[in-house]
């Protein structure tokens, strides 16, 4: 089992950056995927990044701005998100899985706390 914690959220104006960072509790061979919810719609796939940093995939709506990656030896996934938009406004999650490359959140046994992203426009 592993516990995750995300940080860096906060509030940006459009085109503005934000990297979020998901700690995990130890050192392990899961796949990170992070995800997002806005008020009042569904949980949505944004990233997911195999264990060892090997292979990417993101949702259509992000493709070219967000980046997913990790530090194996610091238990970290990140997610830089650039020229963001306010339609990104949501509380994002980091979640683990064994499954690789899975846009599917009912793939991932393993979810952080959440932490909020607002874009301004």
């Amino acid at each position: 089992q592993v516990q995750l914690v995300e940080s860096g959220g906060g509030l940006v104006q459009a085109g503005g950056s934000l990297r979020l960072s998901c700690a995990a509790s130890s050192r392990t061979w899961y796949n990170y995927g992070w995800f997002r919810q806005a008020p009042g719609k569904e949980r949505e796939f944004v990233a997911t990044i195999t264990w060892n940093g090997g292979s990417t995939k993101y949702a259509d709506s992000v493709k070219g701005r967000f980046t997913i990656s990790r530090d194996y030896a610091k238990n970290t996934a990140y997610l830089q998100m650039n020229s963001l938009k306010p339609e990104d406004t949501a509380v994002y999650y980091c979640a683990a899985t064994r499954q690789t490359l899975s846009g599917r959140h009912g793939d991932y046994p393993y979810w952080g706390q959440g932490t909020q992203v607002t874009v301004s426009s």
